[in-house]
C-alpha cells in the first residue's frame, strides 16, 4: 500500500508543469494556536523581504502559499507538504518551526523535485535526512556550545540542565554537557521535561536541591518559556545566586516586557538579536516591524525567514524558474552574504548555515526598552552536532 501511495505521488508530480511564470513557495508553520507568534514572525520576515526586493525574480512572479500546523504534528505536516507539492504545485517548501514537522516532510522532497529551506527547526539531523534540505536558521549545538565556555569562564563548575524532551532539547542537553565537560565542568543532573510542561515550580526545587551553581535550559520559544523564566525568579533561584544560562529561545524580545526587571542580567547565547547594530539589521527591522504591525512582537524566526527568501531567490535565478531541486541546491552551496544577523554562509558539505553566535544579557537601552544586549561574538560558528548524527 505504501508503495502504491508513493507511486501515485510520483505520477502526480510528473504530470505537473516543469516550470511556471508564477513560482509558488509553500510555507508550513504555526499560524494559529499557542505558537502563532512564531508563524507571524515567519510571515513578517517573508513580507519584509518581498517589500525590499519585490515579488518578481527573473521574470517570475512569486506567490507564497501558507499552511498552518499549530503545534508539533508530524502527520499533519507531511500531509500538508504533500498537498502543497501535488495540488498547489509549489516549487519550494519552507518554514518549519518544529523539528518533527520538518523531518516528516523530508521523504517527499526527492520524488517531489522540491528543495526545503528550514527557517527555524533546530535539530542537527534535519540536513542529513535529505540532500534537498538547506538551513537558514540555527541548530541547538551551534547556539549552545559557546554558553558552556561562558559558564566555565565565570567560575561555574557544577550545572544542572533542564530541557524539553524532544529533538532540539536533547541536542541542547548533549551540546552543553559535551562542551562543559571539555572545559572541566560537571553536569550534576540532566532533566528532560515533556513539551506539555507548564508548572515549573517542582523542577526549580530540584535545581535548588541538586547542589548546582547554575542551570542551563532550553524550551521552544512560546508561552512555556515565559513561564519558565518567571518560575526561575519566583522560586528564589536568582536570589539564591544560582546562575541562569540558556540559548536565546528563553529570552525572545517579545517576552522581555512581560518579564520586566526580573529578566535583567539573564545570560544567553544566540545567533540574532533585534538590537544587533548594523545597517543591514536596521533596514530589516524597519521593514519587518512594518510587516508585523506590532514592533514588540518581532523576534528571531523573522530573520530565518528573511534569509530563507534570499536563498530561495538565488535558487530561482540559478534554475531560470524551472523546477530542478538538484540544481537549485547546488547553486547555494557555499553561498555567502551579509545578513541582518551578520556575515553568514551555507556550508557546501552540510548545507547548514555558518554564522556568528553572540553572548547577550538582558538590559535596557537608552530609551528604557528591554533588549538582548550583545557583549561578545563567537565568529563563524558551524554545527558541532553534525559530528554526532548517526549516519
Amino acid at each position: 500500500m505504501k508503495r502504491l501511495i508513493m507511486t501515485a505521488f510520483a505520477i502526480a508530480i510528473l504530470s505537473s508543469a516543469a516550470y511556471a511564470d508564477t513560482i509558488k513557495i509553500g510555507v508550513i508553520g504555526p499560524f494559529s494556536g499557542p505558537f502563532a507568534l512564531q508563524g507571524k514572525n515567519f510571515k513578517a520576515g517573508i513580507d519584509a523581504w518581498l517589500a525590499v526586493n519585490g515579488n518578481e525574480i527573473g521574470g517570475n512572479d512569486i506567490q507564497i502559499v501558507y499552511r498552518d500546523v499549530p503545534q508539533a504534528d508530524p502527520a499533519q505536516s507531511k500531509s500538508l507538504a504533500q498537498e502543497l507539492i501535488v495540488r498547489e504545485g509549489v516549487q519550494y517548501l519552507a518554514g518549519f518551526y518544529f523539528t518533527p514537522d520538518a523531518m516528516a516532510a523530508t521523504p517527499l522532497l526527492q520524488q517531489g523535485n522540491v528543495p526545503m529551506v528550514v527557517m527555524n527547526a533546530a535539530t542537527s539531523s534535519i540536513v542529513t535526512a535529505s540532500p534537498y534540505v538547506v538551513r537558514t536558521s540555527f541548530t541547538m549545538w551551534q547556539n549552545t556550545t559557546p554558553i558552556a565556555k561562558v559558564a566555565k569562564d565565570q567560575g561555574v563548575t557544577k550545572v544542572i540542565t533542564l530541557v524539553s524532551d524532544y529533538g532540539p532539547g536533547i541536542d541542547a542537553e548533549n551540546a552543553f554537557k559535551t562542551a562543559f565537560e571539555k572545559e572541566g565542568g560537571q553536569v550534576v543532573e540532566a532533566i528532560r521535561m515533556p513539551l506539555s510542561t507548564n508548572d515549573f515550580a517542582p523542577l526549580m526545587q530540584r535545581v535548588k536541591d541538586s547542589g548546582a551553581e547554575a542551570l542551563f535550559s532550553f524550551l521552544p520559544s512560546g508561552p512555556p518559556t515565559l513561564a519558565f523564566v518567571k518560575a526561575y525568579n519566583d522560586n528564589g533561584l536568582k536570589a539564591a545566586g544560582i546562575k541562569f544560562f540558556a540559548t536565546g529561545d528563553l529570552t525572545p524580545e517579545s517576552d522581555l516586557p512581560a518579564l520586566g526587571d526580573a529578566a535583567l542580567g539573564l545570560t544567553t547565547t544566540y545567533h540574532y538579536a533585534v538590537s544587533h547594530d548594523s545597517p543591514e539589521n536596521k533596514a530589516f527591522v524597519a521593514a519587518a516591524e512594518k510587516a508585523i504591525g506590532n514592533p514588540a512582537e518581532l523576534t528571531f524566526p523573522a530573520v530565518g525567514a528573511y534569509d530563507g527568501m534570499y536563498v530561495i531567490s538565488r535558487m530561482i535565478e540559478a534554475t531560470g524558474g524551472k523546477k530542478d531541486a538538484k540544481k537549485a541546491i547546488e547553486a547555494v552551496k557555499g553561498l555567502a552574504w551579509t545578513s541582518p544577523r551578520g556575515p553568514v554562509a551555507i556550508d557546501p558539505e552540510s548545507r547548514h548555515i555558518t554564522q556568528n553566535v553572540y553572548l547577550r544579557e538582558v538590559a535596557r537601552d537608552e530609551s528604557g526598552k528591554y533588549i538582548n544586549k550583545e557583549i561578545q561574538t563567537f565568529e563563524k560558528q558551524g554545527d558541532p552536532g553534525l559530528a554526532f548524527v548517526k549516519k
